[in-house]
């Protein structure tokens, strides 16, 4: 054995254990109902619960059997859950319950159960699978005529259609399968002693589900099933084992939307079962115009494919042949099936049928070809009775150009030839054709047939032709007429599949265009809604958590769209399980709002909510567009997430930078103010008795000094970790502008009690609705600055004035002043330059903090050159309407 092969089974048996511990799921499967699953389960349960391991009873319904019930004693069971549903109240499974208790077995009785409207889920199924998911391990029973698969085959053998299904995919699920059997008399037995249903209920069971024969097929299909599911458990161990298998390949059916589609599709899941091998359903859309009928069949098909376990997937071309054998080349399709209900007897004739191209071409694949005669015997009807397809309206608009045709080629029989009359109809039956579909273009070519050869063929007035030229003539005609139509048809479908195909493109375009455009979450969301209402023609709005982590519309497209409980439900399990759910889902479908994930599993980014008028279903097409869109938008706000951690990680460098660069700065500037204290206070200390009366006091008042120096330099740094981290709150209110700036002077004249300081107001009150303490400590900062700057002697100059809707404050002082290439520079922190803020004494922080401080109110601080020399320091601030008195 190779190295390679070696490791490739080492692979493979790996997968099948993390596999079979990843299954959690154990099935009680009956044939019947009252064969002994739910008792079965019970019995296993109890034994279970004798060796020590936590058994729960989550749900289980009785019916009334007291030996079932008996087994019920000693056993936990939770609670149910109480709903009202038009005015009753009903008792469901409470899946929260379960979750919350996290037994080692948990006991859920009913798998295909159909919930009350308004629980979480639309099916019990739903309920367990949540179960599965959040590693709980499940008993449940199940009867065989409840598969998806089998709905068919059911109602053939019973003619019951069995309405509560269960998709197979959770049968792939089950770890253990046991098949609980009882043969057909016995259980008749049962069921006339009323051990299964009540004597009325059990007479009428006799006469239709419960006959020998209907059991006895019923068993055999539980048999299969079984068999089935083992048969697939042993080609994975085998091939985990190096054993040799068949090649997998693909399994393909091909859908054309009538009724026997979905009956296509169970056939489908059980053939691709039998053979082990993954499955698809497709469709080819050619272009041309579906019905709304057969959109919700293709649509519905589709969804049960899903469902099953399969793909579902939609191809588009001119030639449903061609592009059925390209992708089955292209994903390795071993075998394709096909449903035969409509055959064309002119295509049939041509060797252009669907199933002759496929034989013809398609050798390398394995071809099956399904037939249902009930609906070929529905097909030849609607062929009798309607032999014509079409609207009435569309054969009226043939007649119609066909009579101008004819109108005109008597107008110009005067003119023309009669062979050159000819191309006035052909002309008629390319317009229709354009409009149309074929089958009225073939009428209209007939009809011009006709009466071109009755109004103008000689001898006119009669179906008679004398010359065997014209003869040719007509004929030729007819056919040209009829070419012509076919192409004209197919060329119109093909127009109207690419404007399909541009409106898809041109969406997800325009798209991701704006999304590229939106640099934040919140305007992503904002333009993501908006494309999506404008592309699928519904309201929408984007949910996200607040920072409270609550659910939240963050984007609204409609201002009538608002979101019930039942929405915000559908959503928060929409996020919760990036799945979709609400409207058009089988989880939670009470919702309005069809609800799509943005995110994925790692990270979850919010939902879009998609409300389409009452009564408006999105066809295959929207459905296809919004999934794609919903996904470009939650691929925006993922880039977008990660910009955001991407600044942060910046930022979080930048503030390290500058915390160095205030710890190196700090060790320096607040060194020199301690040492004149320590050493003016030493002094003192030792030689106080001998310093004169005036040394003392000149210490004193260093020390003094320095100590406020020293609390200026700590506020500051204060007042900047709180600009930087954001925490810092203004309390605004409304304050006189005279009062803040002569409040700064104050301070001021108590530090440079020398300076003088001219101050020129406005002659009215101007009232500001700020922070008053903060605008007084970024005032008093550019003061300090334009002091200590300022000559012995000269003044500082404090202007105040109103313009427009904004009140500019400017320092001007006498100062040496600040090189132009330097004034935007000076508001920075730590600024090395020995002119402006950055003093000999100084930190660098006083005119930074300034500008954080006035920034937070909106308005901003710019250096401006003095009058003639010196510096002009402008504060701006915005002028909000004053309060009514």
């Amino acid at each position: 054995m190779t190295d390679t092969s070696r490791d490739a089974r080492a692979d493979a048996l790996l997968d099948v254990v993390q596999e079979e511990s990843s299954r959690r799921l154990k099935i009680f499967l009956g044939a019947a109902p009252g064969v002994g699953k739910t008792y079965a389960m019970l019995s296993a349960a109890r034994e279970l619960k004798r060796q020590g391991v936590d058994v729960v009873v989550g749900l289980v319904e009785t019916h009334g059997r007291t030996e079932t019930a008996a087994l019920l004693e000693g056993l936990e069971i939770l609670p149910r859950l109480a709903l009202s549903y038009q005015g009753r109240e009903f008792t469901e499974f409470d899946v929260d319950a379960a979750l919350a208790r996290k037994p080692d077995i948990l006991l859920v009785d009913e798998l295909a159960h159909r919930n009350v409207p308004g629980s979480r889920h639309e099916r019990r199924w739903q309920d367990i699978a949540e179960l599965l998911d959040a590693g709980l391990e499940v008993y449940t029973a199940l009867n065989v005529q409840h598969l998806e698969s089998l709905n068919d085959q059911v109602r053939r053998i019973t003619s019951i259609t069995v309405r509560e299904t269960v998709p197979d995919a959770v049968l792939d699920r089950a770890r253990d399968i046991v098949l609980v059997d009882l043969p057909p008399r016995e259980l008749i037995d049962r069921l006339r002693q009323g051990k299964v249903y009540v004597p009325e209920t059990a007479a009428a069971a006799l006469d239709a589900f419960f006959s020998p024969t209907n059991l006895a097929a019923l068993r055999e299909l539980a048999v299969d099933t079984v068999a089935g599911h083992v048969d697939n458990d042993l080609r994975e161990h085998m091939l985990a084992r190096g054993g040799k298998m068949p090649v997998r390949r693909r399994v393909m059916a091909a859908i054309d939307g009538h009724s026997q589609s979905e009956y296509l599709v169970r056939v489908a899941r059980r053939i691709a079962e039998r053979r082990g091998a993954p499955w698809t359903v497709v469709f080819v859309d050619t272009g041309a115009a579906l019905d709304d009928a057969r959109r919700e069949r293709i649509d519905t098909a589709m969804r049960l494919a899903r469902r099953l376990g399969g793909d579902a997937m939609i191809l588009r071309g001119h030639a449903i042949a061609d592009e059925l054998l390209v992708h089955a080349d292209r994903e390795g399709v071993g075998q394709i099936i096909l449903g035969r209900t409509r055959e064309r007897l002119i295509a049939r004739m041509l060797g252009r049928s669907l199933t002759q191209q496929l034989l013809r071409r398609g050798a390398h694949l394995e071809l099956t070809i399904i037939a249902t005669p009930a609906e070929r015997v529905r097909a030849r009807k609607r062929l009798r009775l309607m032999p014509m397809y079409g609207r009435r309206d569309e054969y009226i608009f043939a007649s119609v150009v066909t009579v101008i045709a004819i109108g005109l080629s008597f107008i110009a029989d005067r003119y023309l030839s009669v062979a050159n009359l000819a191309l006035i109809f052909l002309i008629a039956v390319m317009i229709v054709a354009v409009r149309t579909r074929m089958v009225v273009a073939v009428y209209t070519a007939t009809m011009c047939f006709l009466g071109y050869n009755f109004f103008f063929a000689p001898p006119r007035y009669t179906l008679a032709i004398a010359n065997s030229d014209d003869l040719l003539a007509v004929t030729l005609f007819f056919a040209a007429a009829l070419i012509c139509s076919r192409l004209a048809t197919r060329l119109a479908s093909q127009v109207e599949s690419l404007r399909a195909a541009h409106d898809y493109s041109h969406a997800l375009l325009t798209l991701g265009q704006r999304l590229s455009a939106s640099t934040d979450a919140d305007g992503i969301r904002n333009v993501g809604g908006a494309a999506l209402a404008h592309a699928l023609r519904c309201d929408v709005a984007i949910l996200s958590r607040d920072v409270e982590h609550r659910l939240q519309v963050a984007a609204n497209s409609s201002r009538t769209l608002t979101l019930t409980t039942q929405d915000m439900a559908a959503a928060e399990w929409c996020e919760q399980h990036v799945e979709p759910a609400g409207r058009y889902t089988d989880t939670l479908n009470a919702a309005r709002c069809w609800m799509l994930p943005l995110g994925s599993e790692d990270h979850h980014l919010g939902v879009a909510a998609l409300h389409f008028e009452s009564g408006v279903s999105p066809d295959i097409d929207r459905r296809s567009l919004a999934l794609a869109m919903v996904q470009d938008i939650g691929q925006a706000l993922e880039r977008a997430r990660l910009a955001s951690e991407l600044e942060g990680a910046r930022v979080q460098g930048e503030t390290e930078r500058l915390r160095n660069a205030l710890l190196s700065s700090v060790s320096h500037d607040l060194r020199s103010p301690l040492a004149s204290m320590i050493g003016s206070a030493g002094t003192l200390s030792n030689y106080w008795e001998q310093l004169p009366a005036n040394e003392r006091q000149e210490l004193l008042d260093a020390i003094l000094g320095e100590g406020q120096r020293l609390d200026r330099y700590i506020q500051n740094l204060l007042d900047m970790t709180r600009l930087g981290h954001g925490t810092l709150k203004l309390n605004r209110d409304w304050t006189d502008s005279a009062e803040i700036v002569a409040s700064a002077i104050t301070r001021m004249r108590k530090l440079f009690p020398e300076l003088r300081v001219d101050t020129t107001l406005p002659d009215e009150t101007v009232l500001l609705f700020v922070h008053p303490a903060l605008i007084e400590q970024a005032l008093f900062n550019i003061l300090e600055n334009a002091a200590r700057f300022s000559p012995p002697g000269e003044a500082v100059r404090v202007v105040v004035r109103v313009a427009g809707d904004r009140l500019f404050i400017d320092v001007v002082d006498r100062g040496p002043g600040i090189p132009e290439e330097e004034r935007a520079r000076i508001f920075d922190m730590f600024y090395s330059v020995s002119r402006g803020d950055r003093a000999p004494q100084g930190t660098g922080l006083g005119l930074a903090i300034c500008r954080g401080m006035i920034g937070a109110h909106g308005g901003s601080v710019e250096a401006l050159p003095g009058d003639g020399a010196g510096t002009t320091i402008r504060i701006s601030l915005p002028l909000p309407t004053p309060p009514s008195p």
